[in-house]
């Protein structure tokens, strides 16, 4: 079934190019020539998806993004940019904005359609995402007013798609806001002096990030990056101050929750100064299995990510996983870990 599109191009060759594809796909295309036209129209049609150029006279792409999310109505559309620009600073800019996704010209038919699917299948799943997460809020809160009220929160807001290997956040930028991942995989990481990756943390559904950068008011103190296709919502710092204080039991627990991290983290430094190799390598393989759930002992993860998050060099993982798929540890297929006997790996000495 088609569905309402609405394409925003200074440039028409591209413009009429791109409506001529979309139409022989059944969709209902509408066109303009500018930004400042391009958000009356989207206010009048209220299409299910836009595609907006970045670069355009007027009113450019970021304008009419920010216009648009202005009005709850036209802030749900989802929205592409068209950039002819791969710079990953327009790219990061228009990813923190919230756009939904990007696409760099010359783009194909295929890749035009392909991502239009995509968004329109990853809005109809958003509805169906709540994260558990909240749920354990609520046992330490007396009256549920303030996990209704934060539940309210995520629902109205927009959730936000990152791609593999796409930077959420970056280490000192200024927190704008706590995010919850509801799928996919995220890692938070450090830059060691002598330019060293140090993962500090491997993040999936219903994890919070920059907590500490919230409750602190600090910058965030690592970096965020997707490890796969991720989406994550993002509860604006304004948002989270009110409800905070407004509901003092709710604060409290985001409290808990990080000085549980903090706990986490310090006891991953300790493991990586006083550890040897192999209990380096155990205790980080026994992490990510734990993450999995006792429902799935298999875990995906770059050897390069791996050596990170153990704080070990990358050929010496793979030697010390050669060595424990040989003692019958795990089994290994690519980047695929398939822990066999955890209790051993626990019992691994240092």
């Amino acid at each position: 079934m088609g569905i309402k599109i609405l394409i925003i191009e200074d440039t028409a060759d591209i413009r009429e190019s791109v409506a001529e594809i979309l139409e022989l796909a059944g969709h209902t295309v509408y066109e303009a020539g500018n930004g400042k036209e391009g958000v009356e129209m989207a206010r009048t049609y209220m299409p299910d998806i836009i595609l907006c150029d970045i670069m355009m006279p007027e009113l450019d792409g970021y304008g009419v993004l920010h216009m648009l999310g202005k009005t709850p109505e036209t802030a749900q559309i989802p929205f592409i940019f068209l950039t002819a620009k791969a710079d990953r600073v327009d790219l990061r800019k228009a990813m923190d904005m919230g756009a939904d996704d990007y696409l760099t010209k010359p783009f194909d038919d295929v890749e035009l359609l392909n991502a239009i699917e995509s968004r329109m299948k990853k809005k109809e799943r958003q509805k169906e995402f709540y994260s558990k997460s909240l749920d354990d809020l609520g046992h330490l809160i007396a009256r549920n007013n303030g996990l209704a009220e934060l539940k309210k929160v995520i629902q109205d807001r927009k959730s936000r798609y990152f791609k593999k290997n796409q930077v959420i956040y970056y280490e000192g930028d200024k927190g704008n806001g706590l995010y919850i991942v509801l799928s996919g995989q995220v890692k938070t990481s450090k830059l060691a002096e002598d330019g060293r990756e140090l993962i500090t943390g491997l993040h999936g559904s219903d994890r919070y990030l920059g907590i500490q950068a919230m409750l602190a008011d600090e910058t965030y103190s690592d970096t965020a990056t997707a490890l796969e296709d991720s989406q994550l919502c993002l509860i604006p710092k304004d948002q989270l101050e009110e409800l905070l204080t407004l509901y003092p039991d709710v604060s409290r627990q985001f409290i808990k929750l990080l000085a549980g991290q903090i706990r986490e983290n310090e006891e991953q430094l300790l493991q990586l100064a006083y550890s040897s190799v192999r209990k380096k390598l155990s205790d980080a393989l026994l992490r990510l299995y734990r993450q999995g759930g006792p429902a799935n002992n298999n875990i995906k993860i770059s050897r390069e990510d791996l050596a990170a998050l153990a704080g070990m060099a990358t050929e010496t993982v793979s030697r010390t996983l050669s060595d424990f798929k040989s003692e019958g540890l795990i089994d290994k297929t690519g980047s695929i870990i398939s822990v066999i006997d955890a209790k051993r790996l626990e019992r691994m000495k240092n």
